[in-house]
């Protein structure tokens, strides 16, 4: 008998066993196993365990882009600094610990306002277009890096309102950075890991803030009394801090659908065939984010403006198909009415049935249950979706019905 043992990966032998004349297996073989150590322990302390099988196939290409942008984000963050201390009163005999002390007040202050306020607004966005406001926020931390270089430039009166914007702006990109960052790794925890994936997520990126501070500490002495020189890093920086970050968020191939990769899904399936999940992902665009706002999904049933008759007559249908949805086209939009019950693929299907309606393609003609059926083959994940769907439901339960009834009439 011959047995082969590895540890994480089938790809890197380690131990190989071999059978002797009493049958006990022995002869263990560490091929170039020394050759090897240093890196199997830079392997260890900075991939999840189980690499490469317990991430995405996109794993890798991702974290290399996003070490690049982490370094230019900490060299611009530290000539950030510089200018920050310096329009503080760093070094100035007329400031005061006082003044210094309201302007970083006020800036922290209007920072938590606006956290508070741009996660009301776009919290459920940020799951659904995580790629987007990755984006998002990191051009928005460059912009915000940048008001901070002009603001020792102005008037001293208008400091403290410059630093007020540039905390607000940082406030946003902590927000949607951080919401956007839980969202990927949940995309790349692959074996349920994504606590360890998150770990050496975090001691890469320390690496790298470790590598950029031995730089910045080379670096800010020539910056003192020369700001040609900080504006042309910044420049530098920046520039290769948006082209990492752009190419790390098109490395992602999400296996879930939000509205825009179901989108050109539905397009594909009726024009050809099903889509594979890394054609949607890089057709989407990343700059922007669509609304579809031709779209009600969770609506109420007074929305489908439906007598009682009507709707008698839909649910007993919705009953008898065992159709866990109600769809209505009206003034350009569709609203979609769930059933308590409804599970993710109920709602695909729904969703299915309203794009059809949308693009005014014959809805008799197609099968949900069998696109989701094409789509599942091709590697979509239909247990979880980024639909946005509101949290409307509607039911057939005796208890429920009288007050249906109140309501429609």
């Amino acid at each position: 008998m011959h047995v082969i043992e590895y540890y994480g990966s089938p790809n890197s032998k380690v131990y190989e066993y071999k059978e002797n004349k009493n049958n006990h297996l022995v002869q263990q073989i560490k091929p170039n196993a020394k050759r090897f150590n240093f890196f199997l322990f830079l392997k260890a302390v900075f991939l999840p365990q189980g690499y490469p099988e317990s991430v995405s196939k996109d794993y890798m290409q991702y974290q290399i882009w996003d070490t690049i942008q982490a370094f230019c984000s900490s060299i611009t963050g530290t000539l950030a600094t510089h200018a920050v201390l310096k329009g503080s009163g760093v070094g100035d005999e007329s400031a005061t610990v006082v003044a210094a002390t309201m302007t970083w007040l006020l800036k922290d202050g209007t920072g938590m306002v606006g956290r508070i306020a741009f996660a009301y607004f776009y919290g459920t966005s940020l799951d659904a277009n995580a790629k987007q406001w990755r984006l998002f926020a990191d051009v928005l931390n460059d912009c915000a890096i940048c008001i901070q270089l002009v603001a020792p430039m102005l008037p001293k009166i208008y400091f403290t309102s410059t630093m007020c914007a540039a905390g607000l702006a940082f406030s946003l990109v902590g927000v949607a950075g951080g919401c956007t960052r839980a969202a990927l790794t949940m995309h790349q925890a692959k074996r349920n890991n994504m606590a360890d994936v998150s770990a050496k997520d975090g001691s890469q990126e320390t690496l790298v803030n470790l590598m950029a501070l031995i730089t910045s500490l080379m670096m800010t002495p020539l910056l003192a009394n020369n700001p040609l020189l900080t504006w042309t890093l910044f420049l530098i920086f920046t520039v290769l801090h948006i082209y990492a970050n752009y190419q790390a968020v098109s490395s992602v191939v999400m296996e879930t659908f939000n509205r825009h990769r179901f989108d050109n899904a539905v397009d594909h399936y009726v024009a050809y065939k099903a889509l594979k999940p890394p054609q949607a992902n890089y057709s989407e665009p990343l700059f922007k984010v669509i609304k579809y706002d031709w779209l009600q999904l969770g609506c109420k049933l007074q929305d489908l403006e439906l007598s009682e008759k009507e709707l008698e007559d839909v649910m007993s249908k919705c009953k008898t198909n065992n159709q866990r949805f109600i769809t209505q086209l009206r003034k350009g939009v569709v609203y979609v009415a769930l059933q308590d019950q409804a599970n993710p693929q109920d709602i695909l299907e729904a969703c299915f049935y309203a794009f059809l309606l949308h693009k005014h393609f014959p809805s008799s003609a197609q099968d949900g249950k069998h696109f989701l059926n094409e789509m599942s083959g091709h590697g979509w994940d239909l247990t979880k979706h980024h639909m946005c769907a509101d949290e409307w439901r509607w039911s057939q339960d005796k208890a429920f019905r009288t007050d249906i009834k109140h309501k429609v009439s």
